[in-house]
């Protein structure tokens, strides 16, 4: 399927425009992740430790009544969330001065206290200490390394290294720009949003290795040409594919944005930045940073 026709755009002559922006943004990620190492940023309860508990009442509960009534009880830094859907609350509390293994009970109490007549019962209760926040922190970040040197690795046995070089930095910057949105916007960093982000590395790299294909395909076809031309006939080759394959799974994203609910929000938020940034890293950061790298191998050969 094409949506548009045969186009000529020169996407590498665009490159120092995409170094820059590309730039500020792997930059504010890099902040951000110093942040998360730091414990500094919008950390949610699975790396910080804490308690999640959500609750399905038999009647309405305005989100103030809940706030007030948590307050009222020492549990003012409670983060509450109103899921429309069946009059539920979402109540997570961070590192407290209550017994580990409490706060849970404790937040049933109050309510039960204070709204003796609105019934309810515990949907889901997950608690998670300091330490197992601290290990999952840092086994995140270890995680994150280790992929991304599993790609080097393939796309250098898959093409060569400048590909598996030009490969992880596009994910790379793929990755570092979902963190500087989330960062920027004060949004949480939790377990769905490291899922959300590890996906989109999937996602990114396998549209960038499309690409690579097409440029591999037309070196060998064209010998002599100029490196800086074929990178560009190439890109220009799949770009309707590439167009039609984003736009899908963009829409995909939107609708689970839209409806998918207040649990998985960021999470489908974060899918639909990574999609958009790794369309446009495949075609502006991977591409020109492997063909800037083989211009200079191939003057030096010359």
């Amino acid at each position: 399927m094409e949506i548009i026709g045969k186009t000529n755009i020169d996407f590498i002559g665009k490159r120092n425009i995409a170094f820059v922006i590309s730039g500020i943004m792997a930059l504010v990620g890099i902040v951000a992740m110093i942040q998360i190492a730091r414990g500094a940023a919008n950390m949610g309860i699975d790396f910080s430790g804490g308690t999640a508990i959500q609750l399905k009442f038999a009647q309405p509960l305005h989100i103030d009544q809940a706030r007030a009534a948590l307050a009222k009880h020492n549990l003012k830094e409670a983060n509450l969330q109103d899921i429309k859907e069946g009059n539920k609350l979402l109540v997570k509390v961070g590192r407290t001065s209550l017994e580990t293994g409490k706060a849970a009970d404790t937040i049933e109490d109050v309510f039960k206290k204070e709204f003796p007549t609105n019934t309810f019962v515990v949907e889901s209760s997950t608690e998670i200490g300091p330490s197992i926040g601290d290990k999952l922190r840092k086994d995140t970040l270890v995680a994150i390394a280790i992929s991304l040197l599993g790609i080097i690795i393939y796309i250098a046995w898959r093409f060569d290294l400048k590909f598996g070089v030009g490969a992880t930095l596009a994910t790379l910057h793929d990755v570092l720009a979902m963190f500087a949105v989330f960062f920027v916007l004060g949004k949480e960093f939790n377990l769905l949003f490291i899922t959300a982000a590890l996906t989109i590395a999937g996602y990114s790299l396998t549209d960038t290795v499309v690409v690579f294909d097409r440029i591999r395909e037309n070196l060998h076809k064209d010998l002599k040409g100029s490196m800086l031309n074929i990178f560009n006939k190439s890109i220009n080759e799949v770009l309707s594919r590439t167009i039609v394959t984003s736009l899908t799974t963009f829409l995909a994203s939107v609708a689970l944005f839209l409806f998918g609910g207040e649990v998985i929000h960021d999470f489908a938020f974060a899918l639909v930045v990574g999609v958009v940034v790794a369309t446009y890293s495949s075609i502006f950061v991977a591409s020109p940073i492997v063909a800037l790298w083989e211009e200079k191998a191939a003057k030096a050969k010359a």
